[in-house]
């Protein structure tokens, strides 16, 4: 073939590294937009980024010219260091080393958009622990739990 084409939709899941430096409500639409232009600036497309104080999920194309372990590297580095400059509250903020990364199908695709829109609601009843494991689970991830939390 003369051309290589793809389209690849991924849900981008990862935890703050300190509870006692959580994102606040009034950063959270800056934010979310920082990333979705960090999203763009390494040739993918974002289609939603939603979270709660301790982490965040987004759905995104990726482009076929990065990996994801890259283009979640470039997600975290600048959203972390955009962050630490809003004010002293964030100087210690971090992102946690890991992340989830799950392939979803084009026919998935809107109840992934949903289910991110919809974090505030789904976090009520369920704890990012819980939902995580239902995430490996559901997508037969092997993983060792002494491994898998560090706060």
């Amino acid at each position: 073939m003369p051309q290589s084409l793809s389209q690849l939709y991924v849900h981008i899941v990862f935890h703050v590294k300190n509870r006692n430096c959580l994102l606040r409500k009034q950063e959270e639409d800056h934010l979310y937009a920082y990333i979705g232009a960090v999203i763009k600036d390494n040739g993918s497309i974002p289609f939603e980024i939603n979270g709660v104080e301790d982490h965040i999920h987004i759905l995104c194309s990726m482009s076929k010219n990065i990996s994801l372990a890259r283009l979640v590297e470039e997600i975290k580095r600048h959203s972390s260091r955009w962050i630490k400059g809003k004010d002293n509250y964030y100087s210690k903020f971090a992102w946690q080393g890991g992340y989830g990364g799950f392939s979803v199908s084009p026919s998935l695709y809107e109840k992934t958009k949903r289910y991110i829109q919809n974090q505030e609601n789904h976090h009520r009843k369920t704890s990012f622990k819980e939902e995580y494991l239902l995430f490996l689970k559901e997508y037969r991830v092997d993983f060792d739990g002494n491994y898998l939390w560090t706060d």
